[in-house]
């Protein structure tokens, strides 16, 4: 899982805006200094999308390496019967 989250580092210490719901005590993160002015907040959140769309596909890719998946046959005969559509 990759979330990115904003914060703020003052006097030695990282104040994150939020904390993620679903964050363990231990959970390993990367912090990257920005240089104040220089970032465009909007430009930001659109990087922070990007990522979190990277992030997300590669979680895809791996379901589908480790066999997590099911065929599109299975899924579409599935809604076909769950809502009544008939093939």
């Amino acid at each position: 899982m990759l979330r990115t989250v904003e914060g703020v580092y003052q006097n030695g210490q990282i104040q994150l805006a939020e904390l993620p719901p679903d964050v363990s005590d231990r959970a390993q993160v990367l912090v990257t200094f920005l240089e104040a002015g220089k970032i465009n907040p909007k430009q930001l959140r659109q990087l922070i999308d990007q990522l979190e769309t990277i992030a997300g596909i590669q979680q895809g890719l791996a379901e589908v390496d480790a066999g997590q998946t099911r065929p599109i046959g299975d899924f579409i005969q599935e809604i076909h019967q769950n809502y009544g559509i008939s093939g």
